[in-house]
């Protein structure tokens, strides 16, 4: 009996945990697709295929259901989701591509989570189909026969075209058909794949006068997505030949800047005519560039687009011909220049009687045209014994001159000038001034005082700075001593003419040493000087929460903890507690603590607010902030409800609104909700307030209907929970009108009083239609025995559904009349019998001696109609309303269809009312109690029943 307590037990706190949980559940996902599919197969090894022409719209839908509502992404398996559709439609339910190309095909996935369980996640895979025009091209081969003096000529057609699904083809020689044996003197090759796409190869084998004609391939997807042939012809004759080209122009070609550049191209053979185009090396010529058949202009040329241009022909015979020629455009650029004393002599300085050297260095296209000369105080100097001037140094890079000061007089001190010119002028010369003294001399480098370590703070302008003395000053450059990190400006190495390094918006990262050195040009040719300065970046404290809302019901604690994560200088100064900018509390920070902490022993509503927690170094304050509040949380609106769209009249509709609340138990008992309905395009809320009886259950489903809305307008409503003192976080949520699907399925009821006959429609594929008929206005004259003298409540003003069998009518004809959609949905949405009964009930009337048949069917989606019907009956039953009641038990969306057949003649209307549809089997007596299922506790409570039945014998 232990074991049965402990199984019950067990058992009795399951059910509470279902119980708590409500209507909260995970997730799921659907996907459903619109748009302009061309085929879906739905399981193909084990995948679903959405097939789609390129060129149209896809449209993929993630239906979903979850509670809280889930929020949805859409990604893609090939590259990135921004790169591959819009941005816009990756967090909606409805995933939107106009204009689909061949590289957006591939798996798409939709992905919703609520924070219950794990994401649920769907897929499907996209398939986009197209079809280019074919291209033909045609290739010569000659080949001399051994021993004979006879050429051999073949010629080979190679067909190519890029599909999806893979291209068939077919040749074509004018009219005929090409095939495989067909003609002796032609091969056809099975297609083969090359990097150009699927190739189909055509060989005419030692040229026959009939094989000079018009070949045509045809490329086909066999119609698919209703991708039509694509075709294209080549004309093949006995002048048929590769292209050839000449460029009329030198190569290269050298130019000055600002000049206008043409480059002709003309064809010096081919057979058809060669189609020129030209190309540069970069892909894509000049914007300014200007294409005249075969003549290219480059209109005041920069040095930016010299390069290497070609001319190609092409006329898909042979290989596409192609001449290139290159444009220099001629340019001096930047200039160095360096000083370097007698090198025997292991000097530093220049000294009198010592060997100096001067070298200059000029970056120029062309580099063959440059050319050097060396000015003394303005005035031009030869090269002598001693003072040598030579070109170019074998041991330095191109593009450089020197001029060598041998025992050097008091009177060789002056400016020398190094003058840097191109061949054949159009470009200004370049000249570099070096001042040779007795105040000539080598750099020196130091930091000045106070300037290492520097002391910043974040967001800060800084400027490090080295002193240079010397005579020339050096340029100084600037690189980080302490690690391999790039400079601010993103590069390894910084230059400046000042010896200053300015940082604007310096960061904590920039923390470190950095190294200036004097660099070897425009200044000594010596080892290199260098110094190091210190950077220390202060920053404000990094502190956790920045912001975290505290909701709490009154008379409660609230704690608040602000956290130290990282600070420079480390030790923290001071800490101060705010309320809207009153202070509460201050104080020193306990430096063996990483937090402080503010409570609040019974919060009121003078407590609510923003509380500020600053936490001070000398660099700043690093804020946590608390929004502390007594509103509650805002309600969550159940999007699964079943049948939401409860009242459907004419011209009337009633919403049913279902909701849980976030949180209910976080802030005091809600007493009620504040409800706001407007419509959609109007400026005007109603407002109403909704009671709450007991304080609402974590998952616990409230319900309120809308009524009287109008149809088909769409309204935005707004809930808002309401505690004793106050108003809570809103709500919104749009409900659109659309013709309910599962109308009223628990309680449907059907007495065809209205125009809309309840959604009921005819069948058009039957012989002859229901009639909306009342006693009242029903002329009886022609057949006075038959049909109902009121409707089945007895009201002749009441309406009723009949078949009117007179003339034309003939014996056999058949009036159907369907329901409206139902969806196999139980009371419990999570709890479903497999498969789930419906008791399907009517009234009917058959009175008259010519009465014929009335037949129920069942109809369910995805399936056609059962052959057998559900009900049936036949011939006179009185003149008298009966009931039927069929139990019907369908597995997926279903219709009922009532068929009305006429007999053998006019006296046999069969009339039809009050019909109603509801869950559970048909039960009788009394037939207008509905059936219930039992709940999933009731299940649980019968399971431990038979387990503890099952278990007696064995602890006996």
């Amino acid at each position: 009996m232990d074991l049965i307590f402990a199984v019950l037990g067990l058992l009795a706190l399951l059910v509470d945990s279902i119980r708590c949980q409500g209507v909260y559940a995970p997730p799921t996902v659907r996907i459903i697709h619109s748009g302009n599919a061309c085929n879906v197969e739905e399981e193909r090894h084990t995948e679903r295929v959405y097939t789609i022409r390129e060129g149209e719209t896809l449209e993929l839908t993630c239906l979903v259901t979850g509670h809280p509502r889930p929020q949805i992404r859409w990604t893609k398996t090939a590259g990135s989701v921004s790169d591959r559709f819009q941005d816009s439609s990756v967090f909606n339910e409805t995933l939107h591509i106009q204009k689909i190309q061949r590289t957006q095909g591939g798996r798409y996935y939709c992905k919703a989570e609520n924070g219950l369980g794990s994401p649920a996640i769907k897929s499907i895979r996209v398939d986009v189909y197209y079809l280019d025009d074919p291209v033909v091209t045609v290739h010569q081969s000659i080949g001399e026969a051994k021993e004979q003096f006879y050429y051999e000529r073949t010629v080979f057609l190679r067909c190519v075209a890029n599909s999806n699904p893979p291209v068939r083809y077919s040749w074509h020689r004018g009219r005929e058909v090409l095939t495989q044996g067909s003609d002796k003197g032609v091969e056809i090759y099975e297609p083969f794949f090359t990097q150009q796409g699927e190739t189909k190869i055509l060989k005419l084998k030692n040229l026959r006068p009939q094989d000079y004609a018009n070949y045509s391939c045809i490329a086909s997807v066999r119609n698919v997505c209703g991708i039509p042939d694509r075709s294209v012809v080549f004309r093949l004759t006995n002048k048929t030949a590769s292209p050839s080209i000449k460029l009329l122009v030198e190569d290269p070609i050298v130019v000055n800047p600002g000049q206008t550049v043409s480059l002709v191209c003309i064809n010096t053979g081919g057979e058809p005519p060669p189609i020129l185009t030209w190309v540069s090396a970069n892909d894509s010529l000049p914007q300014r560039s200007v294409v005249n058949g075969g003549t290219l202009t480059l209109p005041s040329i920069t040095s930016d687009e010299a390069g290497i241009y070609s001319c190609v022909a092409s006329n898909n015979v042979g290989n596409p011909a192609k001449k290139s020629t290159t444009i220099v455009v001629r340019a001096l650029n930047r200039g160095r220049f360096w000083i370097t004393p007698d090198p025997y002599h292991n000097d530093d300085n220049i000294q009198i009687g010592r060997e100096v050297k001067i070298s200059c260095q000029v970056e120029a296209t062309p580099p063959e045209e440059l050319t050097f000369s060396w000015l003394k105080n303005g005035r031009a100097l030869r090269s002598s014994e001693r003072m040598v001037i030579t070109q170019t140094d074998p041991d330095i890079s191109p593009g450089t001159t020197n001029l060598d000061i041998i025992d050097l007089k008091f009177t060789d001190f002056g400016t020398y000038t190094c003058v840097a010119a191109l061949k054949g002028g159009g470009i200004p010369d370049f000249s570099i001034d070096v001042n040779i003294s007795s105040t000539t001399v080598p750099p020196n480098l130091t930091v000045p005082r106070g300037k290492s370590p520097l002391v910043a703070r974040e967001g800060d302008t800084v400027e490090l700075e080295c002193l240079v003395s010397g005579k020339p000053k050096p340029i100084i450059l600037w690189s980080r001593a302490d690690k391999e990190a790039p400079m601010p400006d993103g590069s390894m190495q910084m230059e400046s003419l000042d010896g200053v390094l300015r940082i604007v918006n310096v960061s904590r990262d920039m923390t470190g040493s950095y190294r200036c050195q004097t660099s070897q040009y425009n200044g000594f040719n010596v080892k290199p000087r260098e110094a190091m300065v210190e950077l220390i970046v202060q920053y404000p404290p990094t502190v956790e929460p920045v912001f975290m809302e505290m909701r709490q019901g009154l008379g409660r604690p609230v704690v608040m903890t602000c956290r130290v994560l990282r600070a420079h200088p480390s030790r923290v100064l001071r800490f101060e507690w705010l309320l809207s900018n009153r202070l509460l509390h201050a104080g020193a920070f306990d430096a063996q603590k990483d937090e402080t902490e503010y409570t609040i022993r019974s919060l009121n509503k003078e407590g609510w607010g923003e509380y500020t927690c600053n936490i001070i170094n000398e660099a700043g304050a690093g804020k946590c902030t608390f929004q502390v509040t007594g509103k509650a949380y805002p309600p969550e609106f159940y999007y699964d409800t079943y049948s939401p769209l409860w009242q459907n009249r004419p011209r009337v509709y009633g919403f049913k609104l279902q909701w849980t609340q976030m949180n209910p138990s976080a802030v005091d008992r809600i007493i009620a909700y504040r409800l706001g309905i407007r419509q959609m395009g109007q400026q005007r809320w109603w407002e109403t307030e909704i009671p709450v009886n007991a304080t609402p259950n974590k998952g616990e489903l409230m319900t309120h209907n809308l009524t009287e809305l109008i149809k088909p307008e769409s309204y935005e409503v707004r809930l808002t929970p309401i505690t004793r003192f106050g108003e809570g976080d809103s709500a919104i949520r749009i409900i659109t009108y659309s013709p309910p699907i599962n109308p009223h399925l628990r309680e449907f009821h059907c007495s065809f009083e209205e125009e809309a006959i309840c959604m009921f429609t005819q069948d058009k594929n039957d012989d002859f239609d229901w009639t909306q008929h009342s006693a009242a206005t029903r002329d009886t004259k022609y057949t006075p025995n038959t049909g109902p003298s009121a409707d089945r409540t007895g009201s002749k003003q009441g309406f009723y559904m009949y078949i009117e069998t007179s003339r034309p009518r003939k014996e056999g004809d058949q009036a159907r009349l369907i329901s409206p959609f139902f969806n196999v949905a139980p009371k419990n949405p999570y709890g479903i019998t497999n498969p789930p009964a419906y008791c399907f009930s009517f009234f009917y009337h058959m009175y008259g001696k010519h009465i014929g048949t009335l037949n129920a069917f069942l109809k369910q989606k995805g399936l056609t109609t059962s052959e057998a019907p559900v009900w049936s009956l036949s011939g006179n039953q009185g003149d008298r309303w009966r009931q039927a009641k069929v139990s019907i038990h369908p597995t997926s969306s279903f219709q009922v269809i009532l068929e009305g057949i006429r007999g053998p003649g006019i006296e046999g209307d069969i009339a039809i009312d009050d019909v109603t549809l509801e869950e559970g089997g048909c039960r009788d007596p009394p037939p207008n109690i509905s059936a219930k299922a039992p709940s999933l506790s009731a299940h649980i409570w019968l399971l431990c029943v038979a387990l503890a039945l099952s278990l007696l014998p064995a602890q006996r």
